[in-house]
């Protein structure tokens, strides 16, 4: 589905020291499956679902989606993309503060209202909040509950690619896992991203990337690629 062809970030360009957020990566990703991109802060790992998204732009080489270079494509073709093909989970929840939790994972739903509340209640309920919360503002919502409400709204349109940036980062262990385990369910028939630092909720992914100082260290292919 994605495919990366001597991809390189760099920042401070005009700056006589160069930053490189990506150097010259070249990696191809599956179709479907739950891939997981680990590296410490600041090895580009962020960068590099930024790039594969359109939310930000290479400096130089060029990233394939579905057989198609969308290196430099107008905007309104990544505002299209990013609508019809992507989710996000970014580590901040971006939640309007007066709606509510479901109000809120509703917000950019492509389906009739009624159906779309039906839909977000499930999601919410399948990854941890319970009955009550549903009908409770931000402000009303631990850390860890706000997030829950940015994933289901992620998922609320069915996206072919859902970018998750450490969607488990203000989660405890055992709702990290419960989160891992519906993004795992999500990606039997789609490709689920993971960036993270924590090795612990990599469990049974399909692949797995690590990224040291903006290079790739190490590609690990799980049980869905070596029995494709």
């Amino acid at each position: 589905m994605f495919e990366l062809k001597n991809a390189t970030m760099i920042y401070d360009m005009d700056k006589e020291e160069k930053v490189y957020a990506m150097r010259n990566i070249n990696i191809s990703f599956p179709d479907k499956g739950l891939v997981g991109i680990i590296g410490p802060s600041g090895s580009g790992k962020s960068t590099m679902m930024y790039t594969m998204s359109t939310l930000k732009n290479l400096t130089s080489g060029e990233i394939l989606y579905n057989g198609r270079s969308i290196t430099g494509i107008k905007d309104a073709e990544r505002q299209t993309l990013r609508r019809d093909e992507f989710g996000f989970i970014f580590q901040r929840h971006y939640l309007v503060p007066y709606l509510t939790a479901v109000e809120n994972a509703v917000l950019a739903a492509n389906c009739p209202k009624k159906e779309a509340v039906e839909k977000a209640k499930e999601i919410l309920l399948n990854i941890g909040l319970k009955e009550k919360e549903l009908d409770k503002i931000p402000a009303k919502l631990s850390g860890g509950q706000r997030q829950r409400v940015a994933i289901a709204r992620a998922m609320m349109n069915n996206p072919k690619v859902l970018f998750a940036d450490e969607p488990t980062a203000s989660l405890d262990h055992e709702n990290a896992y419960l989160v891992m385990d519906r993004l795992r369910e999500y990606a039997k028939e789609r490709l689920v991203i993971v960036i993270t630092h924590d090795h612990s909720i990599l469990r049974d992914t399909d692949m797995t990337v690590e990224i040291w100082d903006g290079s790739i260290s190490d590609v690990k292919q799980g049980l869905l690629q070596e029995t494709a």
